[in-house]
C-alpha cells in the first residue's frame, strides 16, 4: 500500500517532519511517501497563500495518480484543495483538519483547536462547521507562533501547552487538535502534561486513509467529485487543461468512468 503524503507548502524541512510522523504510524506493509509542492507559497497563513498552493498540490496529486499511489493525505490543516483533489484520485483524499476533527468527536464530546497565527482560527471554524457536528468544536486558539518559526522556537512545547491549558478551562473542551502539520510532533508531550487526547491530523489522516484502503473504499464518483469536465484553460494554468494532452499533470491521473 502506498499512501502519498503532501506538503502543500514549498518548505522541504517541514515535510521531513510531516513525514516522519505519518511514518511512525503507517504500519507494516505501507510505504509512506512525503512529497513536497513544487509551486507556492513557503507556508500557508492566508487565504492569498492557500488559493496559490491549490495548483502545486493538484500537480502532486495528478503525479501520484500516474504512479500507482493508492491515497493521499493534504498535510496542511486548512485541508486547502481538497475537493478538487478529490476529483483527480482514484483513491482516498483526506485532509489532516478533517482526519483529525472527526478523531476528536470519537475521544470526547468537545474538542479545541490549538493553531499558530490568529488570523488563521476563522478557517478552522469554517471547517469545523463542516466537518463537525455543531457544538462539537468548543473554540480555536492561536499560539502566534508564525508556521515557518515553528521547527526553531526552543520553547514550542511549553507556548502550545500554555495555550492548550487555557483553551481546555475556557472552552470546557475534552481533547485537543493542533492546527498545524508543523505541530505533528508536540502530541506526546502535550498530552502528557495535560492529560487529555491530543491530535496530530498527520497522524490521523495516515490512519484514516490506510483504513480506507483496506475496506477498499474510495471517493464516490457519482455526482460532484465526478472527473472535472473537459475545457480549456490560460495562461500560467495552460498545463492544467483536462483531457489527453501529455503535457498535463492533471489529466495524467485520469480516472476510469
Amino acid at each position: 500500500m502506498r499512501i502519498r503524503v503532501v506538503n502543500p507548502n514549498t518548505t522541504a524541512a517541514m515535510t521531513a517532519l510531516i513525514g516522519a510522523s505519518a511514518r511512525a504510524v503507517a504500519g507494516p506493509g505501507v510505504l509512506v511517501e512525503a512529497v513536497t509542492s513544487a509551486m507556492g507559497p513557503a507556508s500557508i497563513e492566508s487565504h492569498y497563500d492557500e488559493a496559490l498552493s491549490v495548483p502545486g498540490l493538484l500537480a502532486a496529486v495528478a503525479a501520484g495518480e500516474a504512479d500507482g499511489v493508492d491515497g493521499f493525505v493534504i498535510a496542511c490543516f486548512g485541508d486547502p484543495g481538497l475537493d478538487a483533489a478529490r476529483e483527480l484520485a482514484r483513491g482516498p483524499v483526506v485532509g489532516i483538519a478533517e482526519a483529525a476533527m472527526h478523531a476528536a468527536t470519537l475521544l470526547g464530546r468537545g474538542f479545541s483547536v490549538v493553531t499558530t497565527l490568529d488570523r488563521t482560527r476563522g478557517r478552522a471554524w469554517d471547517l469545523a462547521a463542516r466537518y463537525v457536528a455543531a457544538g462539537a468544536c468548543r473554540g480555536v486558539h492561536a499560539c502566534a507562533i508564525p508556521v515557518l518559526a515553528l521547527d526553531a522556537d526552543p520553547h514550542l512545547a511549553d507556548r502550545v501547552t500554555a495555550v492548550a491549558r487555557l483553551a481546555l478551562d475556557q472552552d470546557g473542551s475534552d481533547v485537543i487538535v493542533l492546527g498545524c502539520a508543523g505541530m505533528a510532533g508536540l502530541c506526546d508531550t502535550v498530552s502528557s502534561r495535560l492529560g487529555v487526547p491530543v491530535i496530530d491530523g498527520v497522524a490521523a489522516g495516515v490512519l484514516l486513509v490506510r483504513s480506507l484502503i483496506t475496506l477498499r473504499l474510495s471517493t464516490s464518483v457519482h455526482g460532484e467529485y465526478a472527473r472535472p469536465p473537459v475545457k480549456e484553460y490560460a495562461g500560467a494554468l495552460s498545463g492544467f487543461a483536462q483531457g489527453d494532452s501529455a503535457n498535463s499533470p492533471v489529466s495524467r491521473g485520469s480516472r476510469a468512468m
